[in-house]
């Protein structure tokens, strides 16, 4: 058997997060605080093999500062909490991105409609000129929604706040909704600022399907859309959503999210570039553009690419080094040794499509499609 050591730390990651979440629903502290540790130590691992180092290394800082604060609101007696509390979680959701327009591969008419509501806010206008209250995205599943909310707060060097729908929602009544109402708080004070809500339709169903807490807590988010600009000041804040599913989407949630936008599956152009992203480093011996059509046929989206790239590489290195003897090295010997290459392959892509499948069919692009055709933006 072959060891894949990023893939198997990648697993017992996902175990670690499991058993947070579970310790969480509980109400046991001190699991979720040692499974939370757990989270941070494997991402530290995970780290030193990942090409994106700095990424996981990120992310265990995230692990190891949001755990107490989001801890103590979880399992918190009677749920109560005061507004510094509120505003000390809110703040573990701020990143600063350094993604700019220029490191996403094609969605140029995206890009094109996102640079058009960014420059309306900000600019000098007349009064009768009102920029959106808020932008949502919609399409596919890893079709680069979060990378464009990453690209506008790093274009504008705005402060972002990177929010999963399991953030915001709590077991507490009313909870919800001071959560929404610090995130707010917060990013008018570290304004410009970028609040991107992923999953926002695990938020904000049709309110006849909602509980008195969810309807609560969407109230709060459509109030504060409502505001998100201040006019008598310079305070910026621009409110990003995503979702998978928009048709599921509340009426009034729509209604505050004129400005919406389609993104779509990646066309060969744009997996062509994606490959050489996700290829960087290593020699190609490959035709790109055989390699982009099969993509576009098995409707593959650009986490999609991204896996395949991964796995190509895989088959690759596999064969080029003997990876399950060298799993048996001591550590201080592993980290000396380099990995042996030679260029990729339409043997090794060819390969990878066996094992990467896009769970999308094209019936439900075409009902992406028509949702676009009649509610998207253009």
């Amino acid at each position: 058997m072959k060891v894949d050591l990023s893939g198997a730390l990648l697993n017992e990651f996902r175990k670690a997060e499991k058993e947070y979440e579970e310790a969480i629903a509980r109400g046991d502290a001190e699991e979720a605080k040692k499974a939370a540790m757990k989270c941070a130590k494997l991402l530290r691992e995970i780290a030193k093999y990942a090409p994106n180092r700095e990424h996981y290394l990120k992310l265990a800082e995230k692990w190891e500062k949001a755990s107490d604060v989001k801890i103590r609101r979880a399992v918190s007696e009677n749920g109560k909490e005061t507004e510094e509390d509120f505003s000390n979680y809110v703040k573990s959701f701020i990143s600063q991105s350094k993604v700019t327009w220029n490191d996403i591969a094609g969605l140029d008419d995206v890009k094109r409609l996102m640079k058009e509501t960014i420059v309306l806010s900000l600019i000098q206008k007349p009064e009768s000129i009102q920029p959106w209250k808020g932008i949502m995205f919609f399409g596919p599943p890893g079709t680069g929604k979060t990378l464009l909310a990453s690209a506008c707060a790093g274009s504008l060097k705005a402060t972002f706040f990177n929010v999963r729908t399991s953030m915001i929602l709590s077991k507490y009544f009313g909870e919800s909704s001071k959560i929404v109402s610090a995130l707010y708080d917060v990013a008018r004070d570290k304004s410009p600022s970028i609040v991107f809500i992923d999953e926002f339709d695990a938020l904000t169903t049709k309110r006849d399907e909602m509980s008195e807490a969810s309807r609560r807590m969407l109230a709060t988010i459509l109030a504060e859309l409502d505001g998100f600009i201040d006019k008598k000041s310079e305070r910026f804040v621009l409110t990003l959503a995503a979702t998978n599913t928009p048709w599921d989407l509340d009426e009034a949630v729509l209604s505050r999210f004129s400005r919406r936008i389609y993104v779509p599956l990646p066309d060969k152009e744009a997996i062509k570039a994606m490959i050489r992203i996700h290829t960087k480093g290593l020699e190609l011996k490959a035709d790109l553009e055989t390699i982009a059509a099969r993509c576009v046929e098995k409707f593959y989206s650009g986490r999609d690419v991204s896996a395949l790239c991964k796995e190509a590489t895989w088959n690759m290195v596999r064969e080029m080094n003997r990876l399950e003897e060298l799993a048996n090295l001591p550590f201080e010997e592993l980290m000396k040794k380099r990995l042996n290459l030679r260029p990729l392959t339409l043997s090794d892509f060819e390969e990878a499509f066996k094992k990467i499948k896009s769970p999308l069919t094209k019936k439900e692009i075409e009902r992406y499609e028509k949702w676009a055709e009649e509610f998207g933006s253009r």
